[in-house]
């Protein structure tokens, strides 16, 4: 088990099945090109489900990072937050999506319910056993990390860049402006 974290930032999905491994691949990218900040702890949860149980009940804040299907085109960047968090999971994506579901409401039945709870994700187009994503998705996966960054900084924690092997694209964009708002 870990520590009480301010922040747990769970990339969640299966990159054996397309489009539903954005989660995991922006959560790599998010990794490999920013240093978190102290108090936050960044993991690939891929499809572990329950196994993730113990992280989230001692974290004060989780924000999910995942594809979810949503009324939108493929590639669409969708966020949801709060109550609206599990009936978002509860659609099945793939097995993986199922645990999701499982995994709040184990957490909420034990009594380790995160103060605050965000899902931040993008639309698939495709779901098929595949280790590539579609390209509309592939094409998102560095506005799914923008997305990520700029959540956890609403929640008040700030991602530094690395200074090596970044793409300068990200940091730049606004979390509000690739999502419309």
């Amino acid at each position: 088990m870990i520590e009480t974290v301010d922040l747990l930032v769970l990339g969640l999905g299966n990159p054996l099945c397309g489009d539903d491994g954005a989660g995991v691949a922006a959560v790599a990218r998010l990794r490999e090109r920013y240093e978190a900040p102290p108090g936050v702890v960044v993991l690939d949860g891929g499809t572990l489900g329950l196994s993730l149980l113990p992280y989230l009940q001692q974290a004060r804040t989780v924000l999910l990072v995942d594809a979810i299907a949503a009324d939108a085109p493929p590639g669409s960047l969708v966020r949801v937050e709060g109550d609206d968090v599990a009936p978002a999971t509860a659609h099945r994506l793939s097995p993986h999506q199922v645990g999701v579901a499982d995994l709040l409401d184990g957490a909420r039945l034990l009594g380790g319910f995160p103060e605050a709870i965000v899902l931040v994700g993008v639309v698939p187009a495709q779901l098929e056993l595949s280790i590539e994503r579609s390209p509309v998705v592939e094409a998102r996966i560095d506005d799914l990390v923008i997305a990520t960054i700029d959540e956890a900084a609403r929640m008040g924690h700030t991602f530094t860049r690395r200074q090596t092997g970044a793409d300068e694209r990200l940091g730049t964009a606004s979390h509000d402006r690739i999502l419309g708002l």
